[in-house]
């Protein structure tokens, strides 16, 4: 009887306990749904006393000393505008129609691709300064001061170096420029400066080498653009040419002008037309026929110089030549230019030109196998091989001018050839003065 007891008293506490734990459990249940509620209230209604306030949307943070100040930053993507680009980060119209219209009259916005901007606002959105740089030395400032929103151009501090290059033909000047770092323009401005010295399509054969002093613009460690060319060599087996930059022309160190009474080629040099050129095996295109002309293979389209002044005696179709323009020079010579796919602007005849006009471009017409020119070079009523042919010299310098040329010529060709340093600085300029 008494075992009995204490097993139903066994049980009862049991089942209080379990009670008391349940009770427990609803409470503590209560209190974690009221702290929810309480903080799900505070976030919907009172958000500012839980979280700092935060920046506009596109905004950058600004800096701690311009606080006052939101910044936007953006670039000009390929194929967009300053407009669009803008539009994109939600700058307000009247901001975008106000910066357009300040650098409409300095910028050229049809010309100019790309660029980098910065939008800077109060806190209040009114426009402080919009920076655009439309290139390394084309910075423009749209700035408020009192009598409203001006904008101005920004000066950009250069650098100006003369640099010496030297190098190899492996198998084209562009190539071998390339492997010096340098760009096409240096290669084509080398190429005109030797134009009457060395057919650049003919000529060139692997294992020349070449040396070139040029200006180089800097900002800061960035390349900007050429300066003029001081000096170049070009050396080909034995024959060594060299060209001094005196006073807007080159000299050869005998202080006799480059420039001569006729081209060596009349092809514009450029690189789409040097890998065309070594590209075709056609037996005919690039082959010399002597006596009666040299054929140049080069793209439709590639221009065609006036190899020396003249006039236009004929221009139009001339049966197999296709259009054809023929020039009469001084001395008894003619130069015949056939197979064009259209003349030069103006071209027509009795029209005077002058060396290195474009008188027409490379085509295929008439009885042609390809895209090429028939350049043809007579005297005296004779087809003579151009090629072969040597024209009068340039003029020299005058005997006044003799020493300082000399002293000139003696510094940068003791340069080219020694070891000193390949870059030395000249000048330094700012761009962007107005």
């Amino acid at each position: 009887m008494i075992l009995n007891r204490r097993r139903k008293s066994s049980f009862f506490n049991g089942a209080n306990r379990d009670q008391d734990r349940k009770r427990k459990r609803t409470v503590i249940s209560g209190i974690i749904l009221l702290c929810f509620s309480a903080l799900y209230f505070l976030l919907v209604f009172f958000p500012k006393y839980v979280s700092p306030p935060l920046s506009p949307p596109e905004f950058t943070s600004p800096a701690p000393e311009e606080a006052q100040f939101y910044v936007i930053e953006g670039n000009v993507k390929d194929r967009s505008s300053l407009f669009k680009s803008l539009l994109e980060k939600k700058v307000p119209l009247r901001w975008i129609d106000l910066i357009i219209s300040k650098l409409k009259p300095h910028v050229d916005f049809r010309k100019i691709k790309g660029g980098t901007y910065q939008f800077i606002t109060d806190v209040k959105g009114e426009l402080v300064k919009f920076i655009y740089e439309a290139g390394p030395t084309e910075v423009f400032k749209v700035e408020k001061d009192q009598k409203g929103y001006r904008v101005q151009k920004i000066e950009v501090p250069l650098d100006t170096y003369l640099v010496k290059g030297a190098g190899e033909i492996k198998s084209s000047l562009f190539e071998a420029m390339d492997a010096l770092g340098e760009g096409d323009q240096l290669t084509l401005a080398f190429a005109e400066m030797l134009a009457w010295e060395i057919d650049f399509y003919k000529d060139v054969r692997p294992g020349d080498r070449f040396k070139v002093a040029v200006e180089k613009v800097y900002k800061g460690d960035q390349f900007i653009q050429y300066g003029p060319i001081h000096a170049v060599e070009y050396q080909r087996g034995e024959k060594t040419i060299r060209g001094i930059a005196y006073r807007d022309d080159f000299y050869t160190e005998e202080g006799i002008s480059l420039k001569k009474a006729f081209l060596k080629s009349p092809l514009r040099f450029n690189r789409i037309s040097s890998r065309f050129s070594r590209a075709r095996k056609h037996p005919i295109l690039g082959g010399v026929r002597p006596h009666y002309g040299v054929d140049y293979a080069a793209p439709i389209g590639t221009a065609i110089w006036a190899v020396a002044d003249g006039e236009v005696t004929s221009c139009g179709w001339n049966g197999g030549f296709g259009r054809q323009v023929i020039l009469r020079h001084r001395n008894g010579y003619v130069t015949c230019y056939g197979h064009l796919s259209r003349f030069g602007p103006g071209i027509r005849k009795g029209k005077k030109v002058t060396q290195k006009q474009v008188i027409g471009y490379v085509g295929s017409t008439g009885i042609s196998t390809g895209p090429h020119l028939d350049y043809r070079l007579a005297k005296d009523g004779r087809f003579r091989n151009p090629l072969k042919e040597t024209f009068q010299g340039g003029n020299p310098i005058r005997k006044e001018e003799m020493a300082t040329f000399e002293e000139r010529r003696d510094q940068m060709m003791a340069w080219l050839r020694g070891e000193d340093p390949c870059k030395k600085k000249i000048e330094d300029r700012v761009e962007g003065k107005e």
